[in-house]
């Protein structure tokens, strides 16, 4: 036992190492690269002016929004995986992404929105219908709200809205070729004045989802003993399913629909922690900044001085390491001795 709390520790300590070396090169890696005491000059010097001061300052809004997409949808990942008890789900479970870039489409197509400003509010519209859409057809007959529902739910919906993205989208040429810069998903078009409003929500998602944390605990063990335990399974759910809403949400309007994060961050988290959700939640929100703001970086070197965007990177990234983690029994399963554990841990913090 202290072994593995050493080796955790150690994990993590080297994790948050790593993502501030990987905030520094994403300050100093561009198209322009600069040196390390301009990224200081710019960054404690107002009055600092120059083409290398611009570059970094321009940079900086790029960085925050990679660190709070990586944040939101790795934590949104583990709440999903928890709710829906789907070692697969990510946001496109939720009918978030296929909602998103729906709505997209259709005020491109009919409203003539050309720009990303615009974008953002209508991803978040969109994406929030999707994912109420889900909730509502998942809890519908009886027994209410159940995870099978829910995935099956997320399915359907996913299938009809990208049926109605295609069907728009076919017969439009100048809308597909603005559509698909945003559907790669990226963070090159980030700026502080389209992430500052959106940051109550990302807060607002963050808070939800720590509420949710002991519930879940319980939840994981199975309707029934969670409900001996005195765990609200509808409540839980709830609390959980909009927190995740949020986060992707606000994501998705931001930086387009990137994937994998939501879906590998969790995994490897389980990895480090066990199964606590506490825990990989906790070691969630350090380890998904650190994928999306080192893929960004990645895919800003190996074609400078153009960029590849980061959903890109992230898929090509996440792919291999996800086989690899089903290799290893990543995919969620775990042992009764593993199980009789996480009971342990759950009935001790319980009322």
């Amino acid at each position: 036992m202290g072994k593995h709390s050493t080796r955790t520790t150690a994990l993590i300590i080297s994790a948050v190492v790593l993502l501030l070396s990987v905030c520094l090169w994403s300050l100093v890696i561009g198209s322009r690269e600069v040196s390390l005491d301009e990224v200081l000059r710019a960054l404690t010097d107002p009055a600092a002016s120059g083409t290398a001061v611009e570059s970094i300052r321009l940079r900086i809004p790029r960085t925050t929004l990679g660190l709070l997409v990586g944040l939101a949808l790795a934590c949104a990942g583990v709440l999903m995986q928890a709710v829906t008890r789907n070692p697969l789900a990510d946001p496109t479970i939720l009918g978030l992404n296929s909602g998103a870039s729906c709505a997209i489409v259709i005020s491109m197509a009919f409203a003539g929105l050309t720009r990303p400003s615009q974008y953002v509010w209508v991803a978040l519209i969109g994406g929030g219908i999707g994912a109420v859409l889900v909730w509502w057809i998942g809890s519908m007959g009886r027994g209410g709200t159940s995870p099978l529902k829910l995935t099956l739910a997320g399915a359907v919906l996913g299938s009809m809205f990208s049926s109605l993205t295609s069907a728009i989208l076919l017969p439009r040429i100048d809308v597909i070729s603005s559509y698909r810069f945003w559907a790669v998903g990226g963070l090159s078009g980030a700026r502080f004045a389209t992430i500052l409003p959106l940051l109550p929500l990302f807060a607002a998602g963050m808070i939800l989802a720590v509420f949710s944390l002991p519930g879940l605990n319980a939840l994981a063990l199975g309707d029934d003993l969670a409900v001996g335990l005195g765990s609200s399974l509808r409540r839980t759910r709830f609390i959980a399913w909009s927190a995740a809403v949020i986060l992707c949400a606000a994501s998705t309007s931001l930086a387009g629909p990137i994937g994998f994060v939501g879906l590998v961050i969790p995994h490897v988290a389980r990895l480090i922690t066990g199964p606590d959700v506490r825990k990989v939640f906790a070691v969630s929100a350090l380890l998904g900044p650190l994928l999306l703001v080192s893929a960004d970086v990645i895919g800003r070197f190996i074609t400078r001085p153009s960029d590849v965007e980061v959903g890109i990177v992230t898929a090509i990234l996440g792919a291999p390491v996800f086989v690899a983690l089903v290799r290893v029994g990543g995919k969620g399963s775990r042992s009764s001795a593993e199980r009789r554990t996480h009971a342990h841990s759950v009935t001790e913090v319980q009322p």
